[in-house]
């Protein structure tokens, strides 16, 4: 005698063929009983059950999917230890990871939003130095420098931040000693100066020179607390006492202004219609629809990956009745006229997205790339 399956549990059996090439799930990360049919469903929250099950595939799907795209029979040998030995503290990988640590959070309406393929984007901005208010001046001093970012770049993530300044050319080689104070409105018992920055330049140059500042995380919390932003002031003084930092925003010092060169990653995207459903954990909702899910590699024990070390992943869930098919017309008369000839319309992904991802392979070099489709952005019967 055959054994009829529910269209739930033969969803889930082709789901995971599909996302897991070249390899069936048999068992959930949870146990090894295949998801429920009719017959064991929970009695108080059969969709819970379920879902419980989608989303225990969903990672086990995650795992092979990450092996599988980036050519590997395996995880990595890797240990914390080993990766705290080999990982180099360089900028160019420091920067990787600043914009990786975790994604899916950078935008909190990613799920109405799209790719906006028409207009510009901003990547980098120059912001020059302005004249400080009164309030933090004394007879007129410091009149430089302030800088001022639109509502818009500051709502932005800063990748990368530079302050310039322009040095007075020298005859002889000489040793500058270079400080950036931050300014604060002058008080009766408080002074205004709080050192934030001390370099010590050797400068041999007749035709002057332009130094770079870091000042990526002075500006991050300028962003975050905008009202602590009055200025800096800027002093770069020789061995004889002379100020060789160019500061004046007067005539004869038009180019070599200081200024604020800023990298940023601008959210590009615009609204849409949400095609899809979204739902929560705590929904009752038995229509297909789009969960929440948070991958955690660190959870999994793959030290081996870099960044990010979780992302948002999503999964799909819930019942694909024929009445809900109106997108599929022709799906839908054939399967009313050959209702047992297939498994029915199947809740899945019809749209995903990539991540970036910086790792070890099993030669224990670092690599950095983009692995496709390991997102869900929207789910749909099909």
């Amino acid at each position: 005698m055959s054994v009829r399956r529910s269209p739930l549990f033969l969803c889930a059996l082709a789901l995971a063929v599909a996302l897991a090439p070249g390899e069936v799930v048999e068992k959930g990360a949870g146990g090894g009983q295949p998801p429920p049919g009719p017959e064991t469903e929970e009695p108080g929250c059969p969709v819970c059950l379920w879902r419980k099950h989608s989303k225990e595939m969903r990672l086990e799907s995650i795992k092979s999917q990450i092996l599988s795209k980036l050519r590997l029979k395996e995880a990595p040998n890797i240990t914390r230890e080993v990766v705290n030995q080999l990982l180099p503290k360089a900028p160019p990988l420091q920067q990787i990871l600043d914009l990786h640590d975790f994604q899916g959070d950078a935008f909190p309406q990613d799920e109405y939003l799209e790719e906006d393929e028409y207009h510009a984007t901003t990547e980098t901005v120059i912001s020059m130095a302005q004249h400080t208010d009164p309030v933090v001046q004394i007879e007129g001093n410091p009149h430089c420098c302030y800088f001022n970012f639109s509502p818009k770049i500051m709502f932005t993530k800063v990748v990368k931040a530079q302050l310039w300044v322009y040095l007075r050319p020298v005859q002889h080689t000489s040793t500058v000693y270079l400080q950036i104070l931050r300014l604060k409105p002058v008080t009766e018992e408080g002074s205004r100066h709080i050192r934030i920055r001390s370099l010590k330049i050797d400068l041999h140059s007749r035709l002057g020179h332009w130094q770079s500042i870091d000042f990526k995380h002075v500006l991050q919390n300028w962003f975050k607390q905008p009202q602590n932003n009055w200025g800096i002031e800027i002093n770069a003084f020789d061995p004889n006492g002379n100020d060789l930092a160019v500061t004046s925003l007067g005539p004869g010092a038009e180019g070599l202004h200081p200024f604020m060169e800023l990298r940023v990653l601008e959210n590009n995207k615009r609204s849409r219609r949400n095609l899809g459903l979204d739902c929560d954990e705590h929904s009752t909702e038995s229509r297909c629809c789009r969960y929440p899910l948070t991958v955690d590699f660190e959870a999994f024990g793959w030290d081996w990956i870099i960044a990010p070390k979780r992302y948002k992943a999503n999964y799909c869930s819930g019942q694909c009745e024929y009445m809900f098919m109106q997108k599929y017309p022709h799906t839908h008369l054939v399967q009313q006229a050959n209702p047992r000839g297939s498994a029915g319309p199947c809740c899945t992904p019809t749209k995903m997205s990539p991540i970036n991802m910086l790792y070890f392979n099993d030669k224990q070099q670092i690599i950095y790339g983009k692995i496709p489709g390991m997102v869900v952005d929207r789910c749909g019967c099909s």
